[in-house]
């Protein structure tokens, strides 16, 4: 019922600066300053820091539908940024939303791969994370499965087609991998 988020996308895409008055929490601070629906979220705390259990923690997420806000250390923001490429597919949009209501506020838009490649260069700050909930499936599993079967059989490797197809199809990898299983076995 807040249409709040529509007018800080039509302020970004026009190129206007948003800025928000601060608040007690730099989950909605960032969540309204990101231009991404506000009307359903969930705050996800911090990803776990060793790179294993970030892939499962964001593998979890991949299909929640409401807007992501979390929190991470700045040293760890390309990382994190990079796992979500992984798991959500390059182009998930996203903010980066770092040092909030502060003079040196900074607020990053864009896939998370083009995000993950600004934040090598270093971020400093308190940083808050948002991106866009994943969009409704409509994947249809077969075509998937036929496009990985025709590049394996050109000699990529399963496990690197299926990672790569996945996330561009909308379907679970592990839903594909094993589909894929099951159509070689025939």
């Amino acid at each position: 019922s807040d249409p709040g988020y529509r007018i800080v996308r039509a302020a970004i895409d026009a190129d206007v600066r948003v800025t928000v008055l601060p608040g007690p929490s730099a989950v909605l601070t960032a969540l309204a300053v990101s231009g991404l629906a506000s009307d359903r979220f969930c705050f996800e705390g911090v990803p776990p820091r060793r790179a294993g259990e970030r892939s499962r923690w964001l593998a979890a997420l991949q299909d929640e539908p409401r807007t992501i806000v979390l929190f991470e250390a700045p040293h760890r923001t390309a990382e994190t940024l990079a796992a979500m490429a992984d798991a959500f597919g390059p182009d998930r949009q996203a903010a980066v939303c770092r040092e909030l209501t502060k003079t040196h506020e900074e607020v990053r838009r864009g896939g998370v791969a083009e995000l993950a490649a600004w934040a090598e260069r270093g971020v400093r700050g308190e940083v808050t994370i948002v991106v866009a909930g994943a969009p409704e499936r409509v994947a249809d599993v077969g075509v998937a499965v036929t496009e990985v079967l025709d590049r394996v059989a050109g000699g990529e490797r399963l496990k690197d087609v299926v990672a790569e197809i996945a996330p561009v199809a909308g379907v679970g990898r592990r839903e594909l991998y094993e589909a894929a299983l099951a159509a070689r076995r025939g």
